[in-house]
């Protein structure tokens, strides 16, 4: 079975998936310097091929055995503190998953700027009581919306002045959390979904 996304496939067959990589917290003020080559390398270390890369701030693509997706973050994770002493969350999303993340956002119609919209994707799914603990009147004109392992938001007045952060849904959520505003989404679901 095969996936579309603007006349690209995304492959369902059995073998190696298409994987994204959202690490958090590197590279961004001169805080937890990581070269990407070496991230790269981590990535292959831990069993993934055709591994690439995009912008400095953590994202990776990969393709990686169905029976090892799991332990991926686990043992980047490991490797990046063994290698560098960073203690840096890794969340991973397949191709099919990042396309359903995209086509669910509740706020695609809400604005004609898309800089306003980001995604906060979580390392597993936040328990409902937890979800209901979230203040909707937080950071009030933004809003956001939980929908599985993803939060999205809506920022008019953008992320720098939001006090919807990760550092907020992870201590209410009791996960880990990494952020990606919604140009760069649709970028890594643009790599995706073409030929490598």
């Amino acid at each position: 079975m095969n996936s579309t996304v603007n006349g690209a496939s995304l492959s369902a067959e059995s073998g190696p998936e298409v994987n994204i990589a959202l690490l958090r917290g590197i590279n961004v003020g001169g805080k937890n310097k990581l070269p990407m080559k070496d991230l790269a390398a981590m990535f292959s270390d831990a069993g993934c091929d055709d591994v690439r890369t995009y912008i400095q701030s953590g994202n990776v693509l990969f393709r990686v055995e169905p029976t090892l997706q799991e332990e991926i973050p686990y043992l980047v994770s490991a490797s990046i503190l063994s290698r560098f002493g960073y203690r840096i969350p890794v969340v991973t999303r397949t191709a099919r998953e990042l396309q359903a993340i995209v086509q669910a956002s509740p706020f695609i119609g809400h604005t004609t700027e898309p800089d306003k919209l980001h995604v906060a994707f979580l390392s597993e799914t936040p328990d409902p009581a937890k979800v209901e603990a979230l203040d909707a009147n937080r950071s009030a004109p933004d809003e956001f919306a939980v929908l599985g392992r993803e939060i999205y938001l809506y920022c008019p007045n953008g992320l720098a002045r939001t006090r919807l952060t990760n550092s907020y849904f992870d201590s209410t959520l009791s996960t880990n959390s990494t952020m990606r505003n919604w140009k760069t989404t649709l970028k890594l679901l643009d790599m995706v979904s073409s030929d490598w």
